[in-house]
């Protein structure tokens, strides 16, 4: 005789029209967003439809994101990196480039280690903690790290759940330093005017970088191809790009649901039973970069607030607006050693992730 289902196996949105699953995750994702926005917490456009996500596809839903949808998501995003380098960064790095290149080593080789002892103790598959530990760039990691095997939803899991809590303790350390309570934060526009230069050099830049980077036989080629393509335009000939909110937010909805839909009750229950591993490297790296960034107040003479924010592992957008509120500190510094370890994550990531691994399979 045959056995009767498990509860397990009767998931509730199974047998739901694909149309209704597309509009309950939809509703779901506007309003864990809006939530997350509310509480002034950072990527909630991503974090909440990623969510959403995580709660359709451990619940049986069915839909699943297409992939040229997705792709364009990727490269809106290798747009938004390109056009945030500012060439002004490269000249406050050169006047202190030892600090910056010690710095941005420091915190990339203790990540590293951590991402390796999690590795090592079997706690996470292949190289996925070494992808899930990389500080910043959080998402263009996750993007790259599917396309180096790593497990691309728990690697999601790590980097989100990190930029949550080191852009929290940024946030209160900020606190204890100067109130930033009073201080008021720009009105959204959603739907500016378009102009129709920039508008139309993003989309083209999208386009022709995604089509190169799949020329090219790129790792995560739609993302990658896009952000070359779009820093080169960008720096070498000055190019304007117009990403409008509407545009942003959609793609970080786009890509929250394509890593959500993906997991499964056996990978969540997973990444719950390796939660305190997680928890316990994410509080070591910002122990860590605390302590750095001590040992550069110190040293230099440089606010202890502005040390920190600028050693702060990750969530550059929520740091940039710490530094914002805050006014008395020296925003240069920051965003420049912000930016430095940035570009040489995202440069020196795929390799040293390769790397580390390696030696864990040793």
């Amino acid at each position: 005789m045959d056995q009767p289902p498990q509860a397990e196996d009767r998931l509730p949105l199974q047998e739901v029209a694909p149309a209704a699953q597309w509009l309950l995750l939809a509703l779901l994702s506007a309003g864990l967003a809006m939530g997350l926005e509310m509480a002034s917490l950072p990527a909630a456009w991503l974090i909440g439809p990623m969510l959403a996500g995580i709660l359709a596809g451990t619940n049986g839903a069915t839909v699943r994101m297409p992939r040229p949808v997705f792709a364009l998501a990727q490269a809106v995003i290798g747009c938004l990196i390109a056009s945030s380098i500012s060439p002004t960064i490269f000249g406050v790095v050169y006047a202190d480039w030892p600090l910056f290149l010690g710095a941005v080593v420091a915190t990339v080789a203790a990540s590293s280690l951590l991402g390796w002892l999690i590795s090592r103790w079997r706690v996470l598959p292949g190289t996925t903690a070494v992808w899930g530990s990389t500080p910043g760039a959080a998402t263009a990691m996750v993007l790259m790290a599917g396309a180096f095997g790593a497990d691309q939803r728990l690697v999601a899991f790590m980097q989100y759940l990190r930029v949550l809590l080191v852009s929290m303790t940024a946030a209160l350390v900020a606190r204890l330093f100067v109130d930033t309570s009073g201080a008021e934060v720009p009105a959204i526009v959603w739907f500016p005017p378009l102009q129709a230069g920039p508008f139309a050099t993003t989309i083209l830049v999208a386009v022709t970088g995604t089509l190169a980077g799949m020329a090219l036989r790129l790792p995560s080629p739609h993302f990658l191809g896009t952000m070359i393509l779009g820093t080169v335009l960008h720096l070498g000939f000055d190019a304007e790009f117009q990403l409008p909110q509407w545009l942003l937010a959609a793609s970080y909805a786009l890509i929250g649901w394509a890593i959500g839909l993906n997991f499964t009750r056996p990978v969540l229950r997973h990444a719950a039973r390796a939660l305190p591993q997680i928890l316990g490297s994410i509080v070591a790296l910002v122990a860590f970069c605390g302590g750095l960034g001590w040992l550069i107040s110190s040293t230099l003479g440089i606010d202890p607030l502005s040390a920190y924010l600028a050693t702060s592992p990750g969530g550059m957008d929520s740091v940039a607006i710490i530094a914002a509120a805050a006014q008395n500190v020296d925003i240069s510094f920051i965003m420049a050693l912000q930016t430095a370890r940035f570009l040489v994550v995202l440069l020196l990531g795929p390799g040293l992730a390769r790397l580390v691994a390696a030696t864990v399979k040793a």
